[in-house]
């Protein structure tokens, strides 16, 4: 054979392998930043196709500011984002210049299922398919990623996923990952109602990028062989690491609620002008925060935050103890509807301790019970006791 015509079939059977070649598939793991929509991670599926030039990220975490009505969309509870490919190198460099690490798990795949993946993606990322309703646990970067691997593998995910947990709740992943940020981690806490209480299998752990990658590294093939067949590293990380888990004791809290209703006690049994003063700022607190937690549950898609247990804590009735609370602070009579409100919202901080009892589907805000429990009791007792008297 002469060389030209050697030459020319090495190139045939090498189009000819790059043809029938499935792509490699990896999912790609960045850890949280510092901003505070980069406290959970992110994540993205990576299609490393011989016939590209560079692997492709695709990428389920993007939104558009200036999309119509995109603040409305926020508070209402009805987000929308897509799913964007770009060069995985592109993709990379935000996360190079921040210092957030990133990792791939090279999946074993056959070359079918790798095959079907990578067109999934493909014609999901088309404009018209791309966009998707975001929810923060249910519908996020990170189980878009689950579920179309899950897809691609005939639900093995699920099967291995779904019948296991290690107690982990959306409350306590999401309140773990905001402890940086003091604002946001109480907004979590504070805002979320029971359903965020349910203990989660594996499978809806994965809301969590950094829960799924170590899920996957727990999935088995049928024949035994692990899914994950190696790791690697993209980018280092250098920022401060994952917050860890640790429990938070409720016992610290109540301390902190006897000692402020103690000395509030105190300061109402001397100078009940200067207790219902300093009354009058935590009563508008509590208001607003009730009112926000009311039109969550109310008027918004955020169904996590339903039914949410801190209501009786943090009652928008305390928005009524502000005509009497006035009176008593400038030393005069506060009216007798005012003792009995005073009473009505330390009722229903009771209520939020009896209700967390029940065995039915308990909110986990012990803590915050244990707080304000003690400082309503104390300033009924005290400034409402003051109206029994004046009357």
């Amino acid at each position: 054979m002469s060389p030209w015509r050697a030459a020319l079939l090495a190139a045939l059977l090498a189009m000819s392998s790059l043809v029938q070649a499935a792509p490699r598939i990896g999912v790609a793991t960045m850890q949280p930043g510092e901003i505070f929509f980069e406290r959970f991670g992110h994540n993205a599926i990576v299609v490393d196709d011989p016939l590209f030039a560079e692997p492709v990220s695709y990428n389920f975490g993007f939104f558009d500011l200036d999309e119509p009505d995109f603040t409305g969309r926020f508070v209402r509870g009805d987000m929308r984002y897509r799913l964007v490919a770009l060069p995985l190198s592109q993709d990379l460099a935000y996360y190079r210049e921040v210092g957030r690490g990133v990792s791939v798990q090279w999946l074993d795949l056959d070359p079918d299922e790798a095959a079907r993946l990578a067109a999934a993606l493909a014609d999901n990322a088309r404009p018209e398919n791309a966009a998707y309703r975001y929810d923060y646990f249910t519908d996020n970067c990170s189980t878009r990623v689950r579920d179309a691997l899950d897809d691609a593998l005939g639900g093995l995910l699920r099967r291995q996923l779904a019948g296991r947990s290690r107690g982990n709740t959306f409350r306590g992943d999401a309140v773990r990952l905001a402890s940086p940020a003091p604002w946001l981690w109480l907004g979590f806490d504070l805002g979320l109602g029971p359903a965020a209480d349910r203990p989660n299998a594996l499978w809806d752990d994965a809301f969590v990028p950094m829960r799924l990658a170590d899920a996957l590294d727990g999935i088995r093939r049928a024949d035994g062989r692990p899914l994950v067949a190696a790791t690697e590293e993209l980018l280092p990380h250098r920022l401060a690491p994952e917050p860890p888990e640790m429990p938070r004791p409720w016992w610290p809290w109540l301390l902190a609620g006897l000692a402020i209703a103690a000395a509030l006690r105190l300061l109402g049994q001397r100078r009940p002008p200067a207790l219902a003063a300093l009354a009058l700022p935590f009563w508008t607190l509590a208001a607003l925060l009730g009112g926000a937690m009311l039109f969550l549950w109310g008027l918004t898609e955020h169904r996590f935050a339903w039914a949410n247990q801190n209501l009786l804590l943090l009652s928008p009735l305390c928005l009524l103890l502000w005509p009497g609370g006035w009176r008593i602070a400038r030393s005069r009579d506060p009216g007798k509807p005012f003792r009995a409100l005073a009473w009505l919202v330390a009722a229903g901080a009771v209520l939020a301790l009896f209700l967390h009892w029940l065995p039915v589907l308990p909110q986990r805000n012990a803590h915050w019970i244990a707080l304000l429990l003690p400082i309503h009791v104390a300033l009924a007792w005290t400034l409402a006791g003051r109206a029994t008297r004046a009357a």
